[in-house]
């Protein structure tokens, strides 16, 4: 058994695609429409085409749980998931350079050094650097 997708609630589609790939580096590996503007969006790693995918879920839109889950999540400051990086400070500041925005800036604690930013979809997204 293996993990080969892995989903993020967005609450625009397009948007969501404009920042995992012009901010954060993903690239595009699927596009099928679905039917009332929805998409089977997703998203591989640039240093791992062949990994995981990151389905772009635009759940928040149709179904209300999943909207409450993500709003509970963001209002405790909790990440929806987490991305490993080799190292977080240059991470920090190659996206603050782009202007994205960190509710949590690079911090260590234990054996790991971690950041969280702000997906501007209504996440955030921890980024993480084993020491």
């Amino acid at each position: 058994m293996k993990v080969t997708l892995i989903s993020i609630l967005v609450r625009d589609q397009e948007k969501a695609l404009q920042f995992y790939t012009d901010k954060l580096g993903f690239i595009k590996k699927k596009d099928e429409p679905l039917g009332g503007g929805n998409r089977w969006l997703t998203l591989v790693s640039k240093d791992w085409p062949d990994g995981p995918e990151l389905l772009l879920e635009p759940a928040p839109n149709h179904f209300e749980p999943s909207k409450v889950y993500q709003d509970a999540l963001k209002d405790a400051g909790m990440p929806w998931t987490q991305f490993d990086v080799d190292d977080v400070e240059a991470e920090y500041e190659r996206l603050t350079g782009l202007d994205v925005e960190f509710s949590v800036k690079p911090t260590e604690m234990g054996p790991v050094k971690f950041a969280i930013l702000d997906d501007t979809c209504g996440n955030y997204i921890q980024l993480v650097q084993t020491l």
